[in-house]
């Protein structure tokens, strides 16, 4: 078992409350040293001049409790019982009883430090609260709108919060600038790809093409139909970086209908079955971005199989915690246990997956976190026992959506 932590509250509390008490046994000792030394001081012996000038010394004598006069020998004896008497009850009274007061004097002092110290830390846990609930925010990965306010005097808290803000604005501007980029440079890049496009089609249909021309221009639109797959992923990924604002019914049944629908021939085509369970999964989004959540699935489900005979189940279904739930099952190669978060990166791909130039852009797992997440829900994936890959998508049910 790990130590339990000692917040920093404990820690100042503790700090102040022992400083309190070796103050406080410093003062003790030192009023008990000083009492005893007077005690100690025997003092002044009274003396007389006699008529032939020697100092006679003066006989001392007292009077005791019970009236009885004392002198001499007696009342030194007495006086001397006296100062012992004295010194114990001091010695009891300055470190017994102020041993107690002082132990008593410093719980209370270390219980107003804990306040005290309480008091001057709520600024500290306001800024560890903000930052807890932006970290912990679905959309932390896509913008940071929230900041740390701060009231109370200017100190080394409100310092801190400011350099907090300073960071989150930056890496917000860090971004949204990122964001920008994708979507811009993937507009600028479809002008070129398609008039590229149209340049190899119009010379591979003219009536004096050769051969060799009609398959270099085959090659060619297979490349720059790979390209354009890979620019409209990327502009798909940044528009599913932000949340949806606008939401809709939707049924994950139906989207599942209609891309199994839509899939079949490809499976068919490399012989993977598509088993379908589509129940009825209630919730509301954007309609065009969860298909295509579920068509990104299913796809990657029919391309990375094990081939003829191999099958990819899709199911849908609602919980009974408020969320509706999409699960893509297919058979395929095993699947390394930390390998997977790598999976949901852009351009990631497993070593035993397809080449570069095969089919694909390796974006389709990067999309369907994104889309699940501008949904408020999230997307995992674990190893099948027998080889391939489990994605489970978890999104709001629609009786809990908030428009």
């Amino acid at each position: 078992m790990p130590p339990r932590r000692i917040t920093l509250r404990a820690r100042l509390t503790l700090i102040y409350g022992g400083l309190f008490a070796v103050a406080g046994v410093v003062l003790l000792g030192t009023t008990y040293a000083l009492f005893d030394q007077q005690l100690a001081n025997p003092g002044r012996l009274l003396v007389a001049r006699g008529a032939d000038g020697w100092p006679v010394t003066k006989e001392g004598f007292v009077f005791t409790d019970a009236g009885e006069l004392l002198a001499g020998a007696d009342a030194e004896r007495w006086m001397k019982q006296q100062r012992e008497m004295l010194h114990n009850a001091a010695t009891t009274s300055l470190l017994a009883q102020g041993s107690i007061a002082l132990g008593v004097v410093t719980g209370l002092a270390a219980g107003f430090g804990w306040l005290a110290a309480g008091r001057a830390l709520v600024p500290l846990r306001r800024v560890t609260d903000t930052a807890r609930r932006i970290a912990a925010a679905p959309a932390a990965d896509r913008g940071l709108p929230e900041r740390i306010t701060s009231h109370g005097p200017h100190d080394e808290v409100t310092d801190l919060a400011d350099a907090f803000n300073t960071m989150v604005r930056r890496l917000d501007r860090s971004f949204d600038g990122q964001r920008r980029f994708v979507a811009n440079a993937s507009h600028e890049l479809r002008t070129p790809l398609t008039l590229g496009r149209s340049l190899v089609e119009l010379a591979m249909h003219r009536k004096s093409a050769s051969a060799d021309v009609k398959e270099l221009g085959k090659h060619l639109l297979e490349i720059n139909s790979r390209h354009e797959q890979l620019i409209s992923g990327l502009l798909l990924l940044a528009k599913s970086e932000h949340e949806i604002t606008e939401r809709l019914p939707v049924d994950l049944a139906d989207l599942v209908t209609h891309v199994v629908a839509q899939t079949t021939p490809e499976a068919a085509n490399t012989e993977i079955t598509l088993h379908e369970h589509a129940d009825n999964a209630p919730t509301s989004g954007d309609a065009l971005l969860l298909e295509r959540l579920v068509h990104n699935l299913v796809e990657n489900g029919i391309r990375h199989n094990t081939g003829p005979g191999g099958h990819v189940t899709i199911t849908s279904r609602s919980r009974d915690d408020g969320t509706v739930e999409l699960e893509v099952t297919n058979t395929g190669p095993v699947v390394p246990q930390d390998e997977i978060p790598a999976l949901f990166e852009p351009f990631r791909r497993l070593h035993t997956n397809h080449p570069p130039t095969a089919k694909g852009a390796g974006l389709g797992l990067s999309i369907v976190r994104s889309v699940a997440q501008a949904h408020g829900g999230q997307a995992t994936a674990h190893p099948g026992h027998d080889g391939g890959l489990i994605v489970t998508v978890t999104l709001p049910a629609a009786a809990t959506q908030h428009t």
